[in-house]
C-alpha cells in the first residue's frame, strides 16, 4: 500500500498537473533528456545591467571547467562586491551552469552581487568526489582573482539547488577541512545530501510520478557511487545503519561526515512533500547539535523544485522572499565584520 502523504500546496497541484512526470531514470532516458537544448541564459540577461565573462579553470587530472562570470554593470571593484558562487542541479548526471541560474541573478539584482556559476562534470562519466574537486577548483579561481573580479573575499556565498545543493554542502567541507578559500556562508536549496535513501520522506515519493522520485534519486547517486549505494542497511531506532558508509566520502554524500562543526552559517529548506524533506531537516539539525547555526525552512505543500519550476506561484514567491532575507542579513554581517 502507498504511503501517506502531505497534500501539495493547492496552486502548485494544478500547476503541475499540466507537467509530464516520470517514475524513474534510467541510462537510455538520460541520455534523451541528455540531448535536450540547455536554459538560455541570454533572454534572463535582457534588460539587466550586467557583464558576462566565461573562463576555464584546469582541474589537477587536466579537465577543463567552464565558468561563468555576471558582474553588475559599472561595479566598482574598489569597494569589494559580495559573490555568489553557484552550483546547478539536475541529479549530479544533468544540467549545466545556467540551470536555475535565475535564482542568483535575483542577488545580482538585489545585492549588486558577483555570480559565478561552475559547469562540474557530471556522473557517470566521472564518479566520487570528482564533481565536488571540480567546484573547488572554481572556489580557488574566485578567492586567486577576487581583486581582479571586484569581489570582498570575506563575502563568498556558496550556494546550489538539489544535486547542486548537496555539491555546495560538500564543497563546503571540503573548504573547511583544507582551511580554504573563507566562505561565508551556504545556501541549500532542497539539497541533495544522502546517499542511503531510507529516509521517511524518501519512502514516500515511490512508485508513483514525480518531479523527483525514490527510484531517480537511487539512479542518480548509483551512477555517482557505483554499487556502494547496493550495500544492505538498515534503520534501527530512527537512526540509519549503514554499512558502507564509512566507504562513502562525506564531500560527495554530506549526510554521512562525521564532523558538521565549524561551519559557516547555513540555509537550507525543502518542501514537505518531497524526497529529501527529512535528510534536509536532518543535516540542519546536525549543525545545530554541532555547535553551528543554520535556518531551515520546510515549505508546506511544495515539491521537489516548486519554486525552480512555478517561481510565479504564491508560495515559491514567499520561499524566495525568504532566502532574500536571510542573504540580506548574511551580507550585512559579514560587512560589519
Amino acid at each position: 500500500m502507498a504511503s501517506a502523504r502531505p497534500d501539495l500546496d493547492p496552486e502548485l497541484r494544478t500547476l503541475l498537473a499540466d507537467m509530464p512526470l516520470m517514475t524513474h531514470l534510467d541510462a537510455e532516458v538520460l541520455a534523451q533528456l541528455r540531448t535536450l537544448p540547455s536554459t538560455p541564459v541570454e533572454p534572463l540577461l535582457e534588460g539587466r545591467a550586467v557583464d558576462r565573462r566565461e573562463v576555464t579553470v584546469t582541474t589537477g587530472d587536466g579537465a577543463r571547467i567552464p565558468l561563468s562570470v555576471f558582474s553588475p554593470s559599472g561595479l566598482d571593484r574598489a569597494a569589494g562586491a559580495p559573490c555568489v558562487y553557484w552550483m546547478h542541479g539536475g541529479g549530479m548526471v544533468m544540467g549545466d551552469r545556467f540551470s536555475q541560474i535565475d535564482i542568483p541573478l535575483e542577488w545580482l539584482d538585489r545585492f549588486g552581487a558577483v555570480v559565478v556559476s561552475v559547469d562540474y562534470r557530471l556522473a557517470p562519466e566521472v564518479t566520487g568526489t570528482t564533481l565536488v574537486d571540480d567546484c573547488y577548483q572554481g572556489l580557488l579561481w574566485i578567492a586567486e582573482h577576487a581583486d581582479e573580479l571586484g569581489i570582498d573575499p570575506d563575502r563568498v556565498v556558496v550556494a546550489g539547488a538539489s544535486a547542486g545543493g548537496g555539491v555546495a554542502a560538500g564543497l563546503t567541507l571540503m573548504a573547511r577541512d583544507r582551511g580554504t578559500p573563507a566562505i561565508a556562508a551556504q545556501m541549500l536549496i532542497c539539497p541533495m545530501l544522502d546517499h542511503r535513501n531510507v529516509t521517511a520522506s524518501s519512502r514516500q515519493y515511490s512508485g508513483t510520478p514525480g518531479v523527483w522520485t525514490r527510484e531517480m534519486n537511487e539512479f542518480g547517486w548509483r551512477s555517482v557511487l557505483g554499487d556502494r549505494t547496493d550495500e544492505p542497511r538498515e534503520q534501527v531506532s530512527g537512526q540509519i545503519s549503514d554499512q558502507v558508509s564509512d566507504q562513502v566520502s562525506g564531500y560527495v554524500s554530506p549526510a554521512v561526515a562525521d564532523d558538521l562543526s565549524n561551519l559557516p552559517t547555513t540555509y537550507v529548506d525543502a518542501g514537505s512533500a518531497e524526497v529529501f524533506r527529512d535528510e534536509d531537516v536532518a543535516y540542519a539539525t546536525r549543525i545545530w547539535a554541532a555547535g553551528g547555526q543554520a535556518e531551515l525552512h520546510v515549505w508546506a505543500g511544495g515539491f521537489h523544485g516548486f519554486d525552480s519550476l512555478y517561481p510565479q506561484a504564491r508560495l515559491s514567491a514567499e520561499a524566495r522572499r525568504a532566502r532574500h532575507d536571510w542573504l540580506a542579513r548574511v551580507l550585512a554581517t559579514a560587512s560589519a565584520a
